[in-house]
């Protein structure tokens, strides 16, 4: 019996991809028939499971499909798997004391079973989780840590991986390869493309599906070769006082939460920005406090200059174009971001409560496959920033090639085409000003 290809796994099996088409061609016919169909305002994460049984090996169209919550207010259609609990008419308590007893009485009726057979409940599974704080609140209330008696958060359960694991696992069902995947217009805030693949929700699957794979023959996942990457660390200046690095794309820029090697613990200094794990380019450490001080002071008054090189990918009715066909004032991008709080590390779009977020861009290539040589200034430093910006339909429209969090890679050897190039700033303690430019190839 094959073994699970891991659900967190990009691109899906090939079986899963085929299974995907089938189902996306299914929604279109629905929405051609169904004028007014919510899909046709905003879409929907769709989701399939390959599967064998005892009688029936892996071959293509043995598949399960799901849709998140509902469609079209209600949690049944023909050819997609029941939900695990069907909440009719949720209850509304009379106050907030109230309405939390309710809530815990409904989350308390979402079981989930593994591959060992095991059942628990929402409340079980988000028992120690850390709460989620809702994008309204993100800035009125700090994270908290689990006081073990954590509400889940809001639409736990019903995102497509734990509806169509549960139907395989109470049914005989032998699960292979799992695929999401969103149908129809991208929402406001989020980015969401038609035909693009995600993996599940760290928010509100993560603590789920950990559950229910247990038991489950699951492939592991490719490790990777950081120690490698480490030694690919090339030191373009020292002093006593700090390092500039050209790290390269795959590396952590400071120690990830499971302890992952990274930059900072490679040279036992601290870094005075960051750039993604997967943005390669240059990096500035500081070797001792005093000096991170008077570097992040820096920053702060914007006497540093960065700029970032990248490939992007157009989107049909993208409105990209070389710089010297725009007018003036199209290259300033300005979209307000905050972390969103079911998907970490993903960013959103809010423009309520998003900080301010601002990038300067200068196309410099059109190239014949639809792609575009960018260059972007980044004018405030926020997680994620240029490749929100550049994907985002009021952004660019045109996600750096390569992203797997807000793109369309569908290799997973392909790299984000996204580097950090050039970098100004006065040193910290002789004020001479210094300057390192690393093209990126691309």
């Amino acid at each position: 019996m094959a073994q699970m290809i891991s659900p967190f796994t990009l691109p899906p099996h090939p079986l899963a991809q085929a299974a995907a088409k089938e189902v996306t061609d299914r929604v279109h016919a629905y929405m051609q028939t169904h004028p007014e169909s919510e899909l046709h305002r905003q879409g929907k994460m769709f989701g399939v499971l390959v599967y064998s049984d005892s009688q029936t090996p892996l071959s293509a169209g043995k598949y399960l499909s799901a849709f998140s919550a509902q469609l079209d207010g209600t949690y049944f259609h023909e050819g997609f798997v029941p939900p695990v609990y069907a909440m009719q008419n949720p209850p509304i308590g009379k106050d907030k004391s109230e309405s939390r007893r309710l809530q815990r009485l409904l989350f308390a009726q979402y079981c989930f079973v593994n591959g060992n057979g095991e059942s628990k409940n929402l409340l079980e599974l988000f028992a120690d989780e850390t709460p989620i704080v809702p994008a309204e609140e993100w800035f009125n209330q700090a994270p908290k840590a689990s006081s073990g008696s954590s509400l889940p958060p809001s639409g736990a359960g019903e995102c497509c991986a734990p509806k169509l694991l549960q139907y395989a696992l109470t049914h005989g069902l032998t699960p292979f390869a799992l695929a999401e995947f969103w149908v129809g217009a991208a929402p406001a805030n989020e980015i969401r493309s038609e035909g693009t693949f995600y993996t599940p929700c760290s928010g509100r699957c993560v603590p789920i599906l950990r559950h229910m794979l247990r038991g489950v023959d699951v492939e592991p996942e490719p490790a990777k070769q950081t120690e490698e990457l480490c030694r690919q660390i090339a030191i373009l200046y020292e002093d006593e006082y700090l390092y500039v690095v050209n790290k390269p794309a795959g590396l952590l820029s400071v120690p990830g939460k499971n302890g992952e090697p990274s930059v900072a613990q490679y040279l036992s200094a601290r870094p005075v920005h960051r750039l993604d794990q997967d943005t390669s380019g240059l990096l500035v450490l500081a070797k001792t406090p005093q000096v991170y001080t008077a570097l992040q002071s820096c920053f702060q008054r914007r006497d540093i200059l960065k700029r970032y090189e990248a490939v992007v990918q157009a989107r049909s009715g993208s409105s990209l174009l070389l710089s010297s066909e725009k007018q003036e004032g199209d290259s300033l991008i300005s979209l307000p971001l905050l972390p969103n709080p079911y998907d970490r590390p993903r960013q959103m779009v809010n423009k309520e409560h998003g900080k301010p977020s601002i990038t300067r861009y200068t196309v410099r290539e059109r190239r014949t496959d639809n792609t575009f040589f960018v260059d972007f200034y980044p004018l405030t430093g926020r997680t994620h920033q240029l490749r929100v910006h550049a994907a985002h339909a009021e952004g660019l429209n045109a996600p750096i090639a390569g992203d797997r969090l807000y793109g369309t890679r569908t290799d997973s050897s392909e790299r984000l085409m996204l580097h950090a190039a050039e970098i100004s700033f006065p040193h910290p303690v002789t004020n001479k000003q210094m300057h390192f430019c690393i093209p990126s190839g691309f």
